[in-house]
Formats: structure tokens, C-alpha cells, sequence
């Protein structure tokens, strides 16, 4: 079965070299929130090191993910700063990250003398609103099974490292944190883990996760 996966754009040394100079380096620890709902959008954000998690707080508090994980070489924080609105979703560092962050104004003055770049912002731009489609397509579609192995899955080619029991993925993520990027619950992805645990798809040594069958993997996404 096709997944709707839309990866993203990648950028060039020199691009990045070139935001570089317009930009500040900030480092942020585990768990720190970059920007929050509410925030004026006046900076945009090119990750350096890290991941980063986009989200939104619920009326009764729950945090659930809106977005794909960020990972290192992407852009963020872009269409409100663009048009200077409101921040409407959280951005928070999902380990240790290191960031260049970029002032609006000049952004604007690297985008208006650097048209490349421009061109590929407004890709990227394309790209994630392709991208939240799929996500809704996802929620509305899948059962929760497949919306997971589709999360391994995605994470396997982001951050996965190649060893000899598989692909580990090189993010410690909480069973709570995971619920939140798939829209269910914590009891219920640790159950859906041993299941995949069980099928030999993944393998679970203390914290560190590693993806061994794709092929097992890709069949829960129906």
C-alpha cells in the first residue's frame, strides 16, 4: 500500500551557510519549548542539532502533535513569521538541539537577495501543507496500528543508525510522547509495542528501540 510520506526539502551547505550569517546559535536543552501558542511570530528557525516536536495543549491538557518531527537541516517557524501573525502551536526540543535562529527582517532581506532560497522556502512551504494533509488523511483512515508502525517507520529513516540488530532509532522517546504524535492513548501504545515486539518487527532493549522488519511493519497500514 502507498503511505503518504512527503519528505523534506532538503538544503544546500552553502544555503545553510548563508542563514548562518544572518542568524544567532541557541542551544536548547531536552524538553524546552522554542516558541508557544500565543507568541508573536517575528523569527524563523533553522535546525542545526536535534529534533523538534510541533504540537498543540488540548482544553483539558493533553499535548497532541499536529506535525511531523523536525529534524536536522529543516526550517521551521515559517508561514507565521512570513506573514507576522500568532504562534498557533507549541515547538519544543525532543532531545538536546541546537538551532539558528533568524529575525524576521532579515529573513526577509536574505530571501529578497538570495531568490534560491526563496523558491525553496516556498517549496518547503507546499511540501508541509501536503504534509498536514496527510496527517489528517492518516487520523481519519488508519487504525491506530498502522498509524504507529507508520511512526517507527518514519522515525527509522530520520533518525535510525544501522547496527548489526537492525535500525536503532536515535530518540528516546516516552510511551506518553509517542500517544501524543498518533493521537491515542499511553496504555495504548505500549500494548501495540509488544505486540510488534512479539511479531519480531521491533526489538526493545532497555531504552533504545530498533526496527528489524520493515516488510512486518508496512502490513499494519491499512
Amino acid at each position: 500500500m502507498e503511505t503518504l510520506n512527503y519528505e523534506p526539502l532538503a538544503l544546500e551547505e552553502e544555503e545553510k551557510n548563508l542563514i548562518r550569517e544572518y542568524g544567532t546559535v541557541v542551544n536548547y536543552p531536552k524538553g524546552q519549548i522554542i516558541f508557544a501558542a500565543g507568541d508573536t511570530a517575528d523569527r524563523i528557525y533553522l535546525i542545526e542539532e536535534g529534533f523538534v516536536k510541533i504540537y498543540r495543549i488540548t482544553a483539558d491538557g493533553r499535548r497532541v502533535t499536529v506535525g511531523s518531527m523536525r529534524s536536522p537541516g529543516e526550517l521551521m517557524g515559517l508561514a507565521e513569521t512570513l506573514y507576522h501573525g500568532e504562534r498557533t502551536c507549541f515547538a519544543g526540543a525532543i532531545n538536546d538541539a541546537t538551532l539558528v535562529v533568524v529575525r524576521k527582517n532579515r529573513f526577509e532581506e536574505l530571501l529578497e537577495q538570495h531568490p534560491a532560497i526563496a523558491i525553496k522556502v516556498a517549496k518547503t512551504l507546499g511540501v508541509r501543507m501536503r504534509e498536514a494533509e496527510a496527517i489528517i488523511h492518516e487520523m481519519v483512515c488508519w487504525q491506530v496500528p498502522g498509524r504507529l508502525a507508520m511512526l517507527l517507520l518514519k522515525m527509522s529513516e530520520r533518525a535510525g543508525v544501522e547496527t548489526e540488530l537492525g535500525t536503532k532509532i536515535d530518540l528516546r522517546l516516552t510511551h506518553e510522547e509517542i500517544a501524543c504524535m498518533i493521537g491515542t492513548s499511553r496504555q495504548t501504545v505500549t500494548s501495540l509495542l509488544n505486540t510488534f515486539k512479539q511479531e519480531k518487527s521491533i526489538v526493545i532493549e532497555g531504552r533504545e528501540m530498533y526496527v528489524v522488519d520493515t516488510e512486518k511493519l508496512n502490513k499494519w497500514i491499512v
